[in-house]
């Protein structure tokens, strides 16, 4: 197993969720601009990885920067796919929301685009975590956490949960129609199941 801390330029996390992800990583990979986020935090990443438009160089660069000039993928993909090549297993990646909502939703997109590639791939911000999650799914959460589940793409078929104030019974979340946000954690072991489609789930800490 292999833990590998993505940090993208979106809203920065906070100091202690940074540092806090940064213990947990056996590697840190810095998108473009996360690097510059990741000095203010006084931490610099094993490597940087991007177009590098909005990366600020420090004078000796004491790590490996790594350009992928390429336009038709974002640095969030450049970065997983370095990732993935070097190995990693379970990614959690940092400022990956916030500022531009078109920039989130590519990210979001990006999540499906790479999630059969790692053991677990979780987005995590100040406000909580994000993941596709399998067709069987078991957590244990605190009774009263806030959770939401989504269609990320067309319709998510036969969805039942249970652990949940509002409990799903075989039932569609489609785009545009209905969906299953601000759900709450009522029994400390919740399972989620669905048939088909892929169903993001966020988590609020």
């Amino acid at each position: 197993m292999k833990k590998v801390l993505i940090l993208c330029n979106g809203c920065p996390p906070s100091r202690a969720l940074f540092h806090d992800n940064f213990a947990q990583a056996d590697s840190f990979i810095a998108a473009d601009g996360g690097a510059n986020i990741a000095q203010n935090f006084n931490t610099l990443p094993d490597v940087v990885i991007g177009d590098l438009d909005s990366y600020e160089p420090l004078a000796n660069e004491p790590y490996e920067v790594i350009s992928r000039p390429d336009q038709e993928h974002n640095d969030l993909e450049k970065a997983l796919t370095y990732a993935r090549k070097k190995g990693g297993t379970h990614i959690h990646i940092l400022g990956a929301t916030g500022h531009r909502l078109d920039q989130t939703l590519k990210n979001l997109s990006v999540l499906k685009q790479f999630n059969s590639s790692f053991q677990s791939l979780v987005m995590k911000d100040n406000f909580g975590e994000t993941q596709l999650i399998a067709p069987s799914y078991k957590t244990e959460l605190p009774i009263g956490t806030t959770i939401s589940l989504f269609p990320l793409s067309g319709s998510v078929t036969n969805v039942t949960t249970k652990g949940l104030k509002y409990p799903l019974t075989n039932e569609s979340l489609t785009n545009g129609v209905r969906d299953g946000s601000s759900n709450e954690v009522v029994e400390q072991t919740v399972h989620i199941t669905y048939k088909k489609g892929d169903l993001l789930l966020f988590v609020r800490r």
